[in-house]
């Protein structure tokens, strides 16, 4: 009884196998964020066009063997391994062997909660694991139906099964679509407030940013992917003005594009928003890889159009253990802010940036007292900043952008 809890709590252990020129430490966080041990990590020196490995059936023997000796319940590459050559690693080995798409979707897996989150998830799954039925099912070979003089043999186990993931495929993305709609209705209970999405590397900090800022409660802890849905707050930035801001699923290189079609209504909050926070861990060395990264994924999604401010973030942190870092940072962004959630540093100056960016520059205005619906709506949104009620008008200093700016524009001084 005892051997067999042991067995149940038994940490499985993984072989890391990377492209040459990669220290594999991404996907190493990967792996221990789902739970797995990483005994031992080799990168190799080149990757050869091999139908049956993707490299030299010596080298791929000669990992097969690394594995047994250091006892790896399973080999995990770096980049993508086709169902085929999956197929004949496992046989080879025999033992559980997948790439990095797979070792993402399961953290997903592990990670969704709302009921979008675990369609998506279960979209992604079901689309990567189609081509894939073969060496998940040892017996597709046995058949179905079908009689002696009939028409032919019957439906192989396979292509039952792939007709079978198919139908859910279809069946998810019905539900996906209704879930969608409903978001959609929400986001038109929101048009009145200008909005920010928070987008950025996974673990930057994102989440935390949220709840500093508004006082949200979203899930914050220091792993890869730790919330998967997004959740949007409200900021008031003075007395009338305020902006809504969304936390969004992280990124990171080379996310699967199942992924990025599974979460394409989560990540539309990204594209729909007016101002997009890059949120970058300004005491992480990979800080421009990563910012290069964000900025691939914003470009496939097509969030080309939004304005983008950069926010240093943990600034608290890397100002005591990583100023040089910091530095690099600055000098590459001379316009991003310093925040940090941990002491809500810079978050004045942030409002302020916010509040230029999205309501506009300053302006006078000589408004007729029979405009007392405009000016109303001007004083709730809160972007007049001096107010004169004089015999030629209303004297206004005010923000404005959009229709707003608009309809101030032939009383502009």
């Amino acid at each position: 009884m005892v051997e067999v809890e042991e067995e149940m709590n038994r940490v499985p252990k993984a072989l890391l196998v990377g492209e040459p020129g990669n220290d594999l430490q991404e996907l190493k966080g990967l792996v221990r964020t789902l739970g797995m041990e990483v005994i031992q990590r080799l990168t190799l020196n080149r990757l050869e066009v091999h139908p049956a490995y993707g490299m030299g059936k010596g080298k791929a023997q000669e990992i097969a063997d690394l594995a047994k000796a250091i006892g790896a319940d399973c080999i995990i590459f770096d980049f993508n391994i086709e169902p085929r050559k999956q197929r004949n690693w496992e046989e080879l080995t025999n033992l559980d062997c997948f790439d990095r798409q797979e070792v993402i979707i399961r953290i997903f897996a592990d990670r969704a909660q709302t009921r979008e989150a675990t369609l998506q998830v279960d979209l992604a799954r079901l689309q990567y694991s189609l081509p894939r039925l073969a060496h998940m099912n040892k017996n597709f070979s046995r058949q179905r139906g079908g009689a002696f003089g009939n028409k032919g043999s019957g439906e192989t186990q396979l292509e039952l099964d792939q007709r079978k993931v198919r139908e859910l495929i279809a069946k998810t993305k019905d539900e996906l679509k209704e879930v969608e709609s409903n978001r959609a209705t929400q986001k038109k209970s929101r048009e009145k407030f200008p909005t920010c999405a928070l987008v950025g590397y996974t673990n930057a900090g994102k989440s935390s940013l949220l709840n500093a800022l508004t006082g949200a409660e979203a899930f914050v802890q220091d792993q890869l992917f730790a919330t998967l849905d997004p959740l949007t707050r409200k900021l008031p930035l003075n007395d009338g003005a305020a902006v809504l801001i969304t936390d969004t699923v992280g990124f990171i290189s080379n996310l699967p594009h199942s992924l990025i079609d599974a979460f394409k209504s989560t990540l539309e909050e990204a594209v729909d928003a007016d101002l997009l926070f890059i949120v970058l861990d300004s005491a992480d060395e990979n800080a421009l890889f990563q910012y290069k990264t964000v900025c691939e994924v914003l470009d496939d999604i097509g969030a080309t159009k939004s304005q983008r401010l950069i926010l240093l973030n943990k600034y608290d942190k890397a100002h005591e253990n990583a100023e040089e870092n910091l530095l690099k940072l600055r000098t590459h962004f001379p316009d991003a802010l310093c925040v940090s959630a941990k002491d809500q540093f810079g978050f004045e100056d942030l409002k302020d940036r916010i509040y230029g960016l999205l309501l506009g520059s300053v302006s006078d205005y000589v408004v007729p007292v029979t405009q007392n619906l405009l000016i109303a709506e001007l004083r709730k949104a809160g972007c007049i900043e001096k107010e004169e009620w004089l015999d030629d008008g209303v004297h206004l200093t005010a923000r404005a952008t959009g229709r707003l700016l608009a309809l101030l524009a032939p009383y502009a001084v």
